[in-house]
């Protein structure tokens, strides 16, 4: 298990983590989301033992991930832009990764060939997805206990995402692996994460099962034959709202079936019920609580 508690952390006069607290299930996939600046890369990080937070502890199967040499050498972090000089090549990466993981050979050659990569090509000279492909190659290979991934889509193109998606599956499933991804491609996570945080105003302000969350919000078109009742905005947990004429469309928090019922109350022409997919709860959930673009 994978446990946050209390982390804070400034930059400068900038607060960017505010006693952020969290606790993620082995096995699990975790999408971490939230706006541009809202601190995920330095959440992130954190994690990993890259950054050392202001106060708090992250703690990995109950050890410290910034102190126990131990379980650092379970964890592996791929940035939005791994570090290599340039003229590292997948074939100098790789004696890099083994000197500090436990490195399965069979497992990188195979990949290798799946990708179709050159490894003694340099990777300056690879293309924004090749590169992200290349790293991936090494996440599979070391088989890290905790994988820690941002913008793990960036540059694959629709073909390798799916790949990506099924071998990420299956390194979860032999080897329960805990997964966090943090990406802007919110169909994408939404395809592939149990669970998913949001980081919004230095805290993790929502969190949970995604499907679980996505049922907790629904959205309703109604139509009134005599204008729209001023009462319907305030006798609902409303996250969005917008009227045309005598058309209302909402976005509610809370049980359908009670706030089915309680639309009825109000005698509408019509009641629809529209689907809401995790982007839309991610932007929902985020103007319920105003944007922070700080």
């Amino acid at each position: 298990m994978l446990e946050i508690k209390d982390i804070c952390k400034s930059f400068n006069d900038k607060e960017v983590l505010r006693n952020l607290s969290l606790k993620i299930d082995s096995g699990r996939i975790f999408g971490l989301v939230g706006i541009n600046g809202a601190g995920k890369s330095t959440l992130l990080r954190i994690v990993s033992g890259v950054y050392e937070a202001d106060s708090g502890l992250v703690l990995f199967d109950g050890k410290n991930t910034r102190t126990d040499e131990e379980v650092r050498r379970d964890i592996l972090y791929l940035s939005d832009d791994p570090y290599y000089t340039k003229t590292s090549t997948i074939k100098s990466l790789k004696e890099y990764y083994q000197t500090f993981y436990n490195f399965d050979e069979n497992e990188y050659y195979r990949y290798l060939n799946l990708f179709k990569l050159d490894p003694n090509k340099p990777l300056i000279n690879f293309s924004k997805g090749m590169k992200r492909q290349a790293f991936l190659i090494f996440a599979f290979a070391i088989k890290p206990k905790l994988l820690i991934l941002d913008e793990a889509f960036d540059g694959l193109d629709p073909v390798v995402r799916t790949t990506f998606k099924s071998l990420l599956i299956k390194l979860i499933d032999e080897n329960s692996v805990t997964v966090i991804i943090s990406s802007h491609n919110l169909r994408e996570l939404e395809d592939i994460c149990d669970s998913f945080g949001l980081l919004d105003h230095c805290e993790i302000s929502t969190s949970g099962d995604i499907e679980e969350s996505k049922e907790m919000i629904s959205k309703y078109q109604l139509a009134f034959e005599n204008g729209i009742p001023e009462e319907i905005y305030h006798d609902f947990n409303i996250l969005h709202h917008k009227a045309t004429g005598r058309v209302l469309t909402i976005v509610v928090k809370g049980n359908k079936d009670e706030i089915i019922n309680r639309l009825k109350k109000y005698n509408p022409l019509m009641i629809d019920y529209l689907n809401v997919d995790f982007e839309e709860l991610f932007i929902y959930e985020v103007e319920s609580r105003g944007l922070n673009n700080e």
